[in-house]
Order: structure tokens, then C-alpha cells, then sequence
């Protein structure tokens, strides 16, 4: 890692603000590239779910998710790591909802046997498809990451807890509003609501995080 890979050459409340106006950019920039990411999924699975295609037109839904969200994070986190592959961390991110969406949609195809396994081991995959599920991402990321930043490690956790409180909202949101029968663009509607919701909560906690580790390490450089 380059001296000149983060430059913030200015005293140290005019830092403070510069980084504050960052985050607010990541906070609102991620919000919406992972909101209309996640609308795709969303539309695929109201209206598609019954179609033999839905198992294939799932992941690249969650494709299409994932390079919005890369792209948008590579937009804003470019500005303080100006060294930053973007078409790769873009590239990273898609893979890494595509491994998400497929882990996701094997557990649901599969139901039927797993679900009548010992508690024991129905437990057991359910804890190992959601830490496969939440790590997907950070993982991904962190291949490029580590490359600008001595904390990257720490950005798996980060994505880890952020997606971890982003899901538990998004149900929390959408359950009560879910029923059989709804009709489309209400289905939709509730998806996409509960999505910006997520999305919200991952932003805020990976940009208040990030800006935390940029922080660290720009101050670490001089």
C-alpha cells in the first residue's frame, strides 16, 4: 500500500467535515443503489415465482443487485481511495449476491427435506446458509479492499452485522404486509418499501464503519 492512495492534505476540522459530507454521500447514494438493485429480486419473485424460470431468473436478479450496490459503494469510496478498482469491486459484489440469491433459493427448493431433519441439524444449515448469505458479500469486497486499506479484515464483520440488521428490518417490515392473494403492484410496492428500509440500515452502518477505517488509515499515512 501507496502513500499516495488516500490523500487528505487539510487541517483537521476541515477534515472532519469533508468526512462528514462523505459519509452523508455513501449514506444516501448506497441507500439507492441497493433499493433499486433489490427492487429487481423483488419484481422477479412476485412475478415470477410459480415460472420454471425463477431458478434461473433469481440469480440474475440478485446480479443486477449486486453490481448496482457495488456500483454505487465504488462511486462514493473511489473519492477517499482514488487507487480503487471499480469495475472489480462492481464485479465482486454481483458474484457475491449471485452466491447469496443461489444459497438462498437451494434452502427454499429443498424444503421439503430439510425440513423434516433432527432440530439439531435443520439448526445447523440454517446457521451456515445465513453466515454464507451475510459473509457473501464482505468476503467478495474484501478481495479488493485489502489492497488499499490495512483494517479491510474488519470490513467482512462490518457487512456481516450491517446486512444481519438490514434483513431482520426488512421482515420485520414486509411480513405483516405479505399475504396470499395480494395483488401485484401492491406485492411489489411492499417489497420495494421494506427494501429501501434495508437498504437504509446497511448504508448507514458500512459508511459510518468505512469512514471509520479511512480515518485510521489516513491518519496512520500522515
Amino acid at each position: 500500500m501507496t502513500s499516495h492512495q488516500i490523500h487528505s492534505p487539510l487541517p483537521e476540522a476541515l477534515r472532519r467535515q469533508a468526512a462528514g459530507r462523505w459519509l452523508t454521500w455513501w449514506i444516501l447514494i448506497v441507500t439507492a443503489g441497493e433499493a433499486v438493485g433489490f427492487a429487481v429480486p423483488a419484481l422477479v419473485g412476485v412475478v415470477a415465482h410459480d415460472t420454471p424460470v425463477f431458478p434461473v431468473l433469481l440469480p440474475l436478479a440478485g446480479a443486477v443487485e449486486g453490481a448496482l450496490l457495488g456500483w454505487a459503494q465504488a462511486t462514493v469510496l473511489a473519492k477517499r481511495l482514488p487507487e480503487l478498482r471499480r469495475r472489480a469491486w462492481v464485479a465482486l459484489t454481483a458474484l457475491a449476491a449471485v452466491v447469496a440469491y443461489v444459497v438462498a433459493s437451494f434452502l427454499t427448493a429443498a424444503a421439503d427435506s430439510w425440513l423434516s431433519w433432527p432440530w439439531v441439524a435443520r439448526t445447523a444449515l440454517l446457521l451456515t446458509i445465513g453466515a454464507v448469505i451475510l459473509l457473501s458479500i464482505g468476503v467478495a469486497q474484501w478481495i479488493e479492499l485489502r489492497r488499499h486499506l490495512a483494517q479491510a479484515g474488519w470490513w467482512i464483520l462490518t457487512t456481516f452485522v450491517a446486512w444481519l440488521l438490514g434483513l431482520g428490518l426488512f421482515f420485520i417490515v414486509a411480513t405483516p404486509l405479505w399475504y396470499e392473494g395480494r395483488d401485484i403492484l401492491s406485492a411489489v410496492a411492499v417489497g420495494v418499501g421494506a427494501g429501501l428500509v434495508m437498504a437504509a440500515a446497511m448504508a448507514t452502518v458500512t459508511g459510518v464503519a468505512m469512514s471509520s477505517f479511512l480515518r485510521a488509515t489516513e491518519e496512520r499515512e500522515g
